[in-house]
């Protein structure tokens, strides 16, 4: 053991977590669901190719009316 070494922290944050997933273990699977719904997707890299040069380049200040 170090000299320096101090003892293991846990904040109620993850104790709150710990004991709430051991409570209800289903939460776990939930979670994994809505990961899957928001983040996990399958990106077309040529799709975002075309969407990168499509990109129309904005004006300096974009409420600013061409008045001629």
């Amino acid at each position: 053991m170090h000299i320096f070494r101090r003892p293991d922290y846990r904040s109620d944050a993850t104790v709150f977590i710990d004991e709430l997933k051991t409570k209800r273990p289903e939460l776990i699977e939930q979670q994994s669901v809505g990961r899957a719904l928001l983040w996990d997707k399958i990106v077309d890299r040529a799709a975002w190719i075309g969407f990168r040069k499509a990109r129309v380049e904005q004006k300096p200040y974009v409420y600013q009316t061409d008045i001629k």
